[in-house]
């Protein structure tokens, strides 16, 4: 045991939280149908507060987002991960944080839920985000402008996927190569559902209106409409099912660095300064 408290534990549990959320997301997108449930993040946990220890199972999800919330709090502030502070390396870092801040909302709401069975609006959290946006000074410019970050996420995350430069920090096993596909395919997904909702965004903004911003479902809904778009729909849940994998993937075989929590202070504070 080191002297100092260190990451991996809650890193490692962040992954496999989120890494359950998104196979339950997955599960209410091909179910959806016959549940009546909408495939987003708070839905799914509104699903699993129905089973039975609905409330356990929440409240431990929401601990883990917790500590997946510190990990990229020290991958962004502290810069765990090396990428550096050139300007790709800030923008990463700066993604990094917006993940941060949105799975902190989403652990708040898990928490409030198995703790007091309210814990929040069940909407998309995108809409709200969209309308605060929009309330602020140039706020549809903003929206178009997260928007696009959107897009440019989903690309990215995509293009991390086809090629391979997740294993530059998860070593798979060269025995496990149908999990290295696996990972492959719900990179691949995630950014499409990324890009997605980054265009339903931006649409919002040119259009002022909240309402038009796309949350998860929103974004499945509009493939449905596509042609092809069955096929597409199943295709894209089949594929958040496989980024839920690649989270547990993360959990069991992610390389976290030696940053203490000594270090992720002073480098919070320095960022504060």
């Amino acid at each position: 045991m080191t002297k100092e408290f260190r990451f991996d534990v809650l890193a490692k549990g962040g992954y496999a939280a989120r890494g359950v959320v998104f196979l339950l997301v997955a599960g209410l997108a091909l179910f959806s149908g016959v549940e009546g449930g909408r495939p987003e993040t708070k839905s799914a946990l509104s699903t699993l507060l129905g089973q039975p220890l609905g409330r356990v199972w929440v409240g431990l999800i929401g601990l883990g987002l917790l500590g997946f919330v510190a990990w990229r709090l020290a991958q962004s502030l502290a810069d765990s991960d090396g990428h550096g502070r050139d300007g790709t390396a800030l923008a990463i870092r700066a993604a990094l944080l917006g993940s941060a801040i949105t799975y902190l909302g989403l652990a708040g709401y898990a928490l409030g839920n198995a703790l007091f069975l309210g814990g929040g609006s069940e909407g998309s959290g995108e809409k709200g985000l969209a309308g605060w946006i929009m309330s602020q000074p140039f706020g549809s410019y903003f929206a178009i402008a997260v928007g696009a970050g959107l897009v440019i996420g989903g690309i990215v995350t995509a293009v991390k996927g086809i090629t391979r430069k997740f294993e530059r920090y998860v070593q798979i096993p060269d025995s496990k190569r149908i999990v290295t596909l696996v990972c492959i395919y719900g990179l691949v997904a995630r950014g499409v559902v990324f890009v997605v909702t980054g265009v339903l965004f931006a649409y919002a903004g040119f259009r002022v209106d909240p309402g038009q911003a796309g949350s998860m479902g929103d974004a499945l809904e509009w493939l449905l409409q596509l042609p092809l778009g069955s096929f597409l729909y199943i295709a894209v849940a089949f594929g958040l099912a496989a980024f839920g994998i690649y989270n547990l993937v993360e959990a069991r075989y992610r390389v976290i660095s030696g940053l203490s929590l000594a270090d992720a202070k002073r480098s919070i504070s320095i960022a504060g300064s």
